[in-house]
């Protein structure tokens, strides 16, 4: 497999009233042609400031990302971003959403014709072709995730990035969005990067799970490579055994190597007992 991105130990500090935050620190990180990534770890370990670098909204403080022979400094439709939030234009059918970034890219490249079958073809990929002319307040939350996906794809990026894309939607639509990424995924052969809190999506969307180090001057911890046969049946993995080991490997990391330890307020003498304190992991 060829490397399409090279993350080449990226540095990454903010000012503050305080001085200098250092957020991230030595991230180093070769993502191959059709790869699908997670980045993983507690809120606050720098996994969205990877993101934003690598969609180019942030310039490193050190190091470098190149993509395919060129240096990433800036946003470019080679890289498209899904966010958590569909960010669909509200008066705009889900039609006129994919448009917008179609002639933004293609311009006058592509035909009127072939425009309207090139977003055919991506509302049609993401199952969203039965809705293509209903607006973003006549659809479901996972309706309008899919136009969001489908908006991306329709941008034919090299890269996509994907900010807990399915985070805000419930736990069957989420299962469904999940089917259909990987079902997009073995189509185009696409390389992903997807930002999640949820072990078992890194699990069974992935080739590699990169878990991050918590903050601050976060790096990667640990790669797991996700050597399971495609396409796979969540109801399958489920019993599996090499599922599960995966599984295991990146709750261990989270939860006994990286665990995050909040603060215990002391109670006072109003105050009700605390018989036991659990920390949330992710």
């Amino acid at each position: 497999m060829s490397i399409l991105l090279d993350i080449s130990h990226i540095d990454m500090t903010f000012p503050t009233a305080k001085g200098e935050f250092v957020a991230l620190q030595d991230v180093d990180l070769k993502i191959n042609k059709g790869e699908f990534i997670s980045l993983i770890g507690h809120s606050g370990c720098g996994k969205s400031t990877v993101l934003n670098i690598v969609a180019g909204l942030y310039q490193a403080s050190g190091g470098g990302i190149i993509l395919g022979d060129r240096e990433v400094t800036q946003p470019g439709p080679e890289r498209a971003v899904v966010f958590q939030n569909h960010s669909l234009l509200p008066w705009l059918s889900a039609y006129q959403n994919v448009e917008l970034a179609v002639k933004q890219v293609f311009g006058r490249r592509k035909s009127k014709a072939e425009t309207k079958d090139w977003i055919e073809h991506n509302l049609k990929l993401v199952h969203m072709d039965h809705a293509m002319h209903k607006r973003p307040d006549e659809i479901s939350g996972g309706m309008k995730q899919r136009v969001g996906i489908a908006r991306a794809l329709a941008m034919q990026p090299e890269i996509l990035l994907m900010d807990e894309p399915f985070g805000a939607l419930d736990a069957l639509t989420r299962a469904h969005m999940q089917d259909s990424l990987m079902e997009i995924q073995a189509e185009l052969n696409n390389t992903v990067i997807m930002i999640t809190h949820d072990v078992d999506e890194a699990v069974l969307l992935s080739d590699r799970v990169v878990m991050m180090t918590n903050g601050p001057a976060a790096t990667i911890g640990e790669i797991l490579a996700v050597n399971l046969e495609r396409p796979r049946d969540r109801l399958a993995l489920a019993e599996d055994k090499e599922y599960n080991r995966l599984r295991s490997s990146v709750l261990r990391f989270l939860y006994e190597k990286q665990r995050k330890i909040e603060p215990i307020e002391k109670p006072n003498k109003a105050a009700t007992p605390v018989a036991a304190h659990t920390n949330k992991a992710i």
